[in-house]
């Protein structure tokens, strides 16, 4: 079966995921750095925070944008230049050893480059060039590529790591993330006037962004997925730092977060096929109580190398299983037409939670001495968010009319 722009659905799908592989894959690798860029630079844990923290902020903000880009001129273009932009900000960060260099290098620059070539502009394409009875499968393909970045890049990232020291390591994956342009090939855009599902087809962006931000289900969305970027970023970014803290041996956080991606290939799938068959709403609501879950029995289970693999594993279930659901849900209230834009700003919302979680977290640290406000607050969220997404209706939003 072939996608809307010509190409075999499996290699439309199998382009999302690689992009999203390595986009995201060199992104949870970033916080390994941390330890030993700051014995080398001197600062705390709020400076290196602060950036990241930036970072997951600018992906937000951006993202709503070059998903309005996408959509006009098509999410092949869009990705080649985030990804040169990509790259050149992970180069930079190699000689960013002061925290407002690093902060624009890695924090606002790089933030950026990962709205333009990553999981936001990928999920887009493949809502508008999949067939909308087999989205959220797809979807849920495409986002596995995010838990095998955790498996594949974050391996690979800790051996540039310990073969040529955190500078370098920086430039390493600068040269990985080029690998991104090989997906653009297969994601351009499907020819104009071919068949489209957009109930927003005969509007304006203007409009179809007025008509989003008054249906009480899309805000739900963007509110509800806050949290997810919370508990994502939070963890991503600060659990090395925990695990090294407990005195745990070295790389126990790096096989953590590989855990973590190896366990989610399984729960994104399950995500992108239940989504296909249940009510979606009531699905991402058992998801956000599945986190509180194992972020409680984290915190409250001894400290041990078995403590965080079985929480990792948990969590894995959960990890990215949230973003195809999520995905599909807003293509399916207002069509394709502007799907990259619609849920950039529903990923805003995630990565506004991004910046919290991350640096809260640095922050509190650095007041309390521990993380563990920090988790419980993440274990809460995780039962705001079950309430937020129950109410969400999984249907067209009624004020949009479908195109003729």
């Amino acid at each position: 079966m072939k996608s809307l722009n010509g190409w075999p659905i499996l290699m439309v799908v199998g382009a999302a995921a690689m992009a999203v592989l390595i986009a995201n894959g060199i992104r949870v690798s970033i916080p390994l750095y941390q330890v030993p860029m700051l014995a080398d630079v001197g600062w705390g844990r709020t400076e290196f925070g602060l950036a990241i923290a930036i970072q997951a902020l600018m992906v937000g903000l951006c993202a709503p944008l070059f998903g309005g880009f996408a959509d006009k001129f098509g999410p092949a273009k869009v990705i080649v230049v985030g990804t040169l932009l990509y790259a050149v900000g992970l180069a930079l960060m190699s000689i960013s050893t002061d925290p407002l260099s690093f902060t624009l290098t890695g924090g606002f620059l790089v933030g950026m480059a990962q709205a333009g070539c990553g999981q936001s502009i990928a999920m887009g394409a493949v809502a508008q060039l999949v067939p909308e009875e087999r989205r959220t499968w797809a979807l849920g393909i495409a986002v596995m590529g995010g838990s095998a970045g955790m498996l594949v890049v974050l391996p690979l990232a800790q051996i540039f790591l310990e073969t040529y020291g955190w500078s370098m390591g920086y430039v390493a994956m600068a040269l990985l993330s080029l690998l991104i342009l090989v997906a653009a090939i297969f994601l351009r855009a499907a020819p104009k006037g071919g068949p489209t599902v957009a109930a927003v087809a005969n509007l304006t962006i203007g409009e179809a962004l007025r008509q989003a931000f008054k249906h009480r289900s899309y805000v739900l969305l963007m509110i509800g997925f806050f949290v997810c970027g919370f508990h994502v970023a939070f963890i991503g970014t600060h659990l090395p730092a925990y695990v090294s803290d407990l005195g745990l041996p070295e790389g126990t956080g790096a096989m953590a977060l590989m855990l973590v991606g190896v366990v989610n290939l399984l729960g994104a799938y399950l995500s992108g096929v239940l989504g296909s068959r249940f009510y979606r709403p009531k699905l991402l609501s058992f998801i956000y109580v599945g986190r509180f879950l194992a972020i409680s029995g984290l915190m409250l289970a001894p400290p041990s190398e078995l403590t965080i693999y079985v929480f990792c594993a948990f969590m894995g279930l959960f990890w990215l299983s949230t973003v195809p659901i999520t995905a599909s849900l807003v293509a399916s209230m207002f069509g394709t037409q502007y799907m990259s834009m619609l849920f950039g700003f529903v990923f805003l919302g995630h990565q506004l939670g991004s910046f919290a979680g991350v640096y809260l977290g640095g922050l509190l640290f650095d007041m309390t001495g521990s993380y563990d406000v920090v988790w419980w607050m993440g274990a809460g969220l995780g039962l705001f968010a079950a309430a937020v997404h129950w109410p969400i209706r999984d249907a067209k939003a009624p004020d949009l009319v479908p195109a003729e």
